[in-house]
């Protein structure tokens, strides 16, 4: 497409407005237009040197372009860009690199190819952010789990891709096209990856069916499965999907890559299409967040081995427990407390603290509920 200057030019304007009213520090200021300090510091002077006029391109031709970039080199990025709509010019470098290619230039040049040749518009480049990103130190350390929305294949069915990340390496554990969102195929599909790469510490989800609510109903069938397994199971904040950036951002890629690009005629067309796109999301293609290696250079499967069987929840001698009745509640002392019907058949453990009043409730080694005791 060709380069809007007049965008270009009003995202110039409105940095400089901003930046003279000095309503933030110019460090974020910056960080926001997605420019170094550097950059903002020109675009000031130029405009206080030159009025607006200042803020227009200047040119950067030189006169002579000895260490230009040679052609064949040139046609294998931009059809290395074709091929990869979505990756930017440290990707194209980093699996060229991967497949010793000999004689390729900086990043910056190759962001410069991509540009005068109208893959890259300069307004996107300018809306770029630095982004500071959180990760789990080891692999399986947390996986983050989740629906990626939904949408029709051409058969007019709805599909929900479930998916499945690690949170320290990327690596993509499971994309699979699902016919509904209920309980009974997302454990399957669990299963499924615990077998292949053994168990995670810990896994964070979404609030909904089939995962519960932080808030309104913490413990579903699925999660008291989990738990059963060893997995301590939390839940994004309601309304803050950051919480689960990772796989955000992981959605927006397998949608822009594939889901927009490719209609899929049936479930098995798409769960082919995922199944090719998710190796090469694994293999192939370099990610920023992991300093454009590959995932799989990262990710290795658990110690932790899906057992045969599930194991019983045991508690030690002396303590008390308590049976979770049908209805979801348990008595204790002459009082009714709800620990819910996830749990019931299940025994928790009870414990006063003396000190506080308050009443712990444990499921195994996860503490479920405290309530106040009068």
């Amino acid at each position: 497409m060709p380069w809007k200057e007049e965008t270009i030019m009003s995202l110039k304007e409105e940095f400089v407005a901003r930046a003279l009213a000095k309503n933030q520090t110019f460090t974020s200021l910056c960080a926001e237009f997605g420019i170094t300090r550097k950059t903002g510091y020109l675009l000031l002077g130029r405009f206080e040197q030159e009025g607006l006029s200042g803020l227009l391109p200047h040119s950067k031709k030189p006169l002579s372009s000895p260490s230009k970039t040679e052609e064949h080199i040139e046609e294998l990025i931009i059809e290395t860009r074709i091929k990869q709509p979505t990756w930017g010019a440290r990707k194209i470098l980093r699996h060229l690199s991967n497949k010793k290619i000999s004689g390729l230039p900086a990043a910056s040049t190759i962001s410069d190819i991509l540009k005068r040749n109208n893959f890259i518009s300069i307004e996107e480049s300018l809306k770029r952010k630095k982004l500071i990103r959180f990760e789990r130190e080891n692999p399986n350390d947390l996986w983050q789990v989740d629906f990626k929305g939904k949408f029709q294949l051409l058969t007019k069915q709805t599909c929900y891709p479930l998916t499945m990340l690690d949170d320290h390496s990327r690596f993509s554990l499971n994309i699979k096209a699902c016919k509904n969102e209920q309980f009974l195929p997302v454990k399957m599909h669990l299963t499924y990856a615990f077998k292949k790469y053994g168990l995670p510490n810990q896994i964070n989800f979404d609030n909904g069916n089939p995962w519960g609510n932080s808030k309104l109903l913490p413990y579903t069938a699925l999660t008291v499965w989990l738990m059963q397994l060893g997995i301590r199971v939390t839940h994004s904040r309601p309304r803050h999907p950051q919480t689960n950036g990772k796989l955000e951002r992981f959605h927006r890629t397998l949608k822009e890559d594939l889901i927009s690009r490719y209609p899929m005629r049936s479930f098995v067309h798409a769960q082919k299409k995922f199944d090719q796109w998710r190796h090469q999301y694994n293999q192939e293609r370099p990610h920023e967040g992991i300093d454009m290696d590959v995932p799989v250079a990262r990710y290795q499967a658990s110690l932790k081995l899906m057992p045969a069987q599930l194991p019983a929840i045991e508690y030690d001698d002396g303590v008390i427990v308590r049976k979770v009745r049908g209805n979801g509640y348990i008595s204790y002392k002459g009082k009714e407390y709800l620990i819910g019907e996830a749990f019931k058949n299940h025994l928790v453990q009870v414990n006063l603290d003396e000190m506080t009043k308050e009443l712990v409730i444990y499921f195994g080694k996860f503490q479920i509920y405290t309530y106040d005791y009068c």
